[in-house]
């Protein structure tokens, strides 16, 4: 299986983190793995050494619902994990790509529909949009003044997470940049996931595992984190730190795209920021930024 979203490697990792006492077993002498052995899950599945050993080598294939229920049951899967599993299990068919293996993206992978980047021009808060792969297609005006170091970037050309491990300046504006991190390599494991057969994303994360030791290790965990809300804090350059929750709305059609929108916390000075951020938006061009060649 492809070391991008192999299923093998996912097992690994999640039993590793499962300590014996905690599965209700007796931990007895020194150990050479983390957490759980082969054989100790198994046992806690219900299912042979021999059949699961071929599970987490990838040469057992079509897994029934009853024995992955079972494996996420003794490794605690949450929501999203025990589907990350499913999926992995049993890779559906890929979307068929207009083009051939050498050959340039899908023109659809980098632009926004022209809906919705009207749509962004009506939105007060910044507003952008981006892939599954978190390229960035779209920003409204006052997102453009937010992100100033890809504002001027052509869309689909600049990518956060590439802006997130390789810019050095990404740990400055990011001010929960440890969470931040870990959160987007569990997304890109998440998408790998449903998307096995996008070269792109390989080539991406091919990438941040060859040029950022922290993505290397965040990627190697295995974790899979879906995010759809929460809060987020920026550093800007001229009006401080501001902190926004944001909402996270995935849009239906093959395009893979998401909406994002960022919202100032009420009754702080994020609002009278953003107040600032809206005014310059719409009175002055953006600033060229200098950027991290993009993947």
């Amino acid at each position: 299986m492809d070391d991008h979203h192999g299923f093998g490697d996912f097992l690994q990792a999640r039993r590793a983190l499962i300590t014996p006492q905690s599965a209700g077993l007796r931990g007895g002498g020194r150990r050479r793995v983390p957490g759980l052995r082969r054989e100790e899950l198994a046992q806690l599945a219900g299912i042979s050494v021999e059949y699961y050993q071929r599970l987490e080598q990838g040469r057992a294939k079509h897994p029934s619902d009853e024995v992955l229920d079972a494996l996420a049951e003794v490794l605690r899967l949450d929501r999203v994990e025990r589907e990350h599993l499913h999926r992995l299990a049993r890779p559906g068919r890929p979307a068929r790509e207009d083009r051939p293996a050498d050959g340039p993206e899908p023109e659809r992978s980098a632009t926004a529909r022209p809906e919705l980047v009207r749509l962004l021009e009506h939105v007060r808060v910044p507003a952008m949009v981006l892939s599954d792969r978190l390229d960035v297609l779209a920003l409204n005006p006052v997102a453009k003044r937010l992100f100033v170091h890809g504002a001027s970037a052509a869309p689909g050309s600049w990518n956060l997470a590439v802006f997130l491990f390789l810019a050095p300046e990404a740990r400055e504006f990011y001010v929960e940049w440890d969470r931040l991190a870990a959160d987007t390599v569990g997304q890109l494991r998440a998408t790998a996931g449903r998307h096995p057969e996008d070269r792109r994303l390989a080539r991406l994360i091919d990438r941040l595992r060859a040029e950022s030791d922290t993505f290397h290790r965040l990627w190697s965990r295995a974790d899979v984190e879906v995010r759809t809300h929460g809060t987020k804090s920026f550093r800007h350059p001229a009006v401080g730190t501001l902190t926004f929750t944001y909402e996270t709305l995935d849009l239906s059609g093959p395009e893979r795209q998401r909406l994002v929108t960022l919202t100032p916390v009420p009754d702080g000075p994020t609002e009278a920021a953003l107040h600032l951020l809206t005014t310059w938006a719409t009175d002055s061009p953006v600033p060229a930024a200098r950027q991290p060649q993009d993947a």
